[in-house]
């Protein structure tokens, strides 16, 4: 580009005998593109010619007293010219490669985009929305082969609407996706989550065996597999309960992501804070671990009917008598690791009282649920 411009001011400052020097074109290609600057050359006859013993001069050095600069500057010049030459299929090749950098660019503006910041909560917690709390979306599953369900509507507490496509998804399933939520946390919703599963396993308090391993491709795949149709109110949420992931199966390593629309089912007070040393403390206890999973979910509980908790947590114990024994059993469980006090009367009403959270604290203050001088 230097060149040109340095053509072109030459050609202003031409000297009288040079009036019949024209302008033309000269594609000069440098590092930012194609650029069309100017030369100068001289199409008079040269004095020989005039004599009938010449042929047209173009500006050679043998005429350096009429070419704007000298005869090696000249030189210069054109070889330098030539070395900026590139081929058609070399200026093919860059544009192309500047089409395919300019779209990366624009898809990685997107992706980063599409990452959305879950709400804050501590570090020995998770959290989780209401709406899976409070139903049997991950439910009391006994061990043994998963049905497949088409559409299925999961009992839910009234204003929640779950709808559910895939395998069967049970607590150690709801496990896996709270630590998959707990590492989302920090880079967002939609961002790559990269970890090994020895560390994964760790973190949900499964051993790092062979077996082990071969579990958590299976709860992912399950997790992936399950697409969910949730309306909790006036937030809705349709897709899959985990988005996509791969994995090195030498080394290891997984990557996953947590589909950003999942924040739908957050907002304000759509979520609870669970706090997981408790859940694991209650680990091959699924009925105790969906009764931390519920009651977590309430800043005040109210009486429950024995019956509906058998709905909700979509027990497969045909018998309300039966459940109603393993019921106890895991309310004792769950007073041992909480310290959540709980009777059941004799109209079959389910009391439970437990101190809130500070954030639930606030929220029975707001609503005047609570003295503020208690």
């Amino acid at each position: 580009m230097e060149l040109a411009i340095r053509a072109k001011n030459t050609a202003s400052r031409l000297p009288s005998p040079c009036k019949n020097w024209h302008i033309g074109s000269v594609a000069v290609i440098g590092h930012s593109g194609v650029y069309l600057g100017f030369a100068t050359h001289d199409h008079r006859p040269h004095r020989s010619a005039r004599t009938g013993t010449g042929n047209l001069d173009h500006g050679r050095t043998d005429q350096a007293g009429t070419w704007p600069w000298s005869a090696s500057q000249e030189s210069d010049w054109r070889v330098g010219l030539m070395r900026q030459k590139r081929t058609f299929e070399e200026n093919l090749a860059l544009a192309k490669a500047r089409v395919q950098q300019a779209a990366a660019l624009q898809t990685v503006v997107a992706e980063k985009s599409l990452e959305v910041q879950l709400p804050l909560w501590a570090e020995v917690c998770r959290g989780v929305p209401n709406s899976v709390l409070r139903s049997a979306l991950f439910g009391v599953v006994r061990r043994g082969p998963r049905s497949f369900q088409q559409r299925v509507q999961k009992a839910s507490v009234e204003g929640i609407k779950i709808i559910h496509t895939g395998p069967q998804l049970d607590q150690a399933d709801l496990d896996v996706w709270e630590q998959a939520l707990q590492l989302a946390r920090t880079g967002g919703l939609g961002c790559r989550i990269q970890f090994t599963a020895s560390q994964f396993l760790k973190c949900i308090g499964r051993g790092n065996g062979k077996s082990q391993h071969e579990w958590l491709k299976g709860a992912f795949a399950r997790l992936a597999a399950s697409v969910v149709e949730i309306k909790d109110g006036h937030r809705a949420y349709f897709g899959a309960i985990l988005s996509h992931g791969g994995r090195d199966d030498q080394s290891g390593r997984y990557v996953i992501e947590m589909n950003p629309k999942l924040i739908e089912l957050y907002g304000l007070d759509g979520w609870s804070s669970v706090e997981f040393g408790q859940r694991m403390a209650l680990k091959k206890r699924p009925l105790a671990q969906w009764l931390h999973g519920y009651y977590s979910s309430h800043a005040k509980p109210f009486p429950v009917k024995v019956d509906t908790l058998h709905r909700l947590c979509g027990s497969q114990n045909a018998a309300i008598k039966g459940f109603k024994q393993e019921l106890k059993s895991a309310l004792e469980k769950l007073e041992e690791v909480t310290h959540w006090r709980w009777e059941i009367d004799a109209s079959d009403l389910v009391h439970l009282s437990k101190v809130p959270t500070v954030s639930q604290a606030r929220y029975l203050l707001k609503r005047g649920l609570v003295h503020s001088g208690r």
